[in-house]
């Protein structure tokens, strides 16, 4: 016990390093800064302005009214704007680092590689959005009348998605060690991400079911949305949680096998 602390610890002190130097240099790039926030908050405004757009002409889509889709976009935005705070940086630094040889000083370092690699880059700017789309998840999910009860449960379900998300995404970003060039895969992995911000209904049944067992990228949000609005849902958070437990078995194998492939660009 007292060692899993420590390593608790230490890890909690090396990310806090990450975060000065990530604010560090955000700061240093004011404009970059500024234009970082109104990106994110453009792509916000119109996802919902989309679904807004779609229901000023249908009075359903599936099972869900407007309220109940709204929320759901609010959801995937929350999510996603965690993503892009903690993660998604890291994905464009790693291609590069693979192609450049840089990845020689981080593997070698005692430190798990996963969380070296994905977890070391981090987008201050977009903390700040997270007032934008927490309020539209709060806003949300009062029409779709969440109880007090749902309003606790939002947490948890949201590390869930975020946890999930990001093991497919480190699972697909692997098959860089094998490529000449990350970039597509990058790329790719972003359209991935675009599957996932639809609810799962609005799928056939082939695909609805190729996005839930082969590539789960549909139990990301689906779950906790059909859970919280209601109850009777809740085997379909099992099977979530079965995906992120087979994702993290698939990611273990592959990542293991891409650094015995990966050969410094260097050398």
């Amino acid at each position: 016990m007292q060692n899993i602390k420590n390593s608790v610890r230490h890890y909690l002190s090396v990310y806090s390093g990450f975060l000065s130097t990530c604010f560090t240099q955000a700061t240093s790039f004011r404009l970059n800064f500024v234009l970082l926030v109104a990106m994110d908050l453009f792509f916000y405004f119109s996802s919902f302005a989309t679904v807004s757009f779609i229901f000023d002409h249908v009075e359903t889509i599936g099972p869900w009214q407007r309220p109940e889709l709204m929320f759901f976009i609010a959801y995937m935005l929350t999510l996603d704007q965690l993503h892009m705070t903690l993660i998604s940086e890291s994905f464009w630094v790693f291609s590069r680092e693979l192609k450049t040889g840089g990845l020689d000083y981080v593997i070698l370092k005692p430190i798990n590689t996963v969380f070296n690699v994905f977890f070391r880059h981090i987008r201050p700017s977009t903390i700040i959005n997270a007032v934008v789309t927490w309020s539209a998840l709060g806003y949300y999910g009062h029409q779709a009348g969440l109880l007090w009860s749902d309003w606790i449960l939002i947490p948890p379900l949201m590390v869930l998605s975020f946890t999930l998300l990001i093991l497919l995404e480190f699972i697909v970003a692997s098959s860089m060690f094998w490529l000449t060039e990350g970039l597509g895969i990058n790329f790719l992995r972003m359209q991935m991400q675009q599957l996932g911000r639809w609810p799962d209904y609005i799928y056939a049944q082939t695909p609805r079911r190729l996005l839930t067992f082969v590539l789960p990228i549909v139990l990301v949000g689906s779950p906790p949305v059909h859970f919280l609005l209601d109850r009777s849902r809740w085997p379909y958070l099992l099977l979530m949680m079965a995906a992120i437990v087979g994702a993290a078995i698939v990611l273990s194998y592959v990542w293991k096998k891409g650094l015995r492939q990966y050969e410094s660009a260097s050398s």
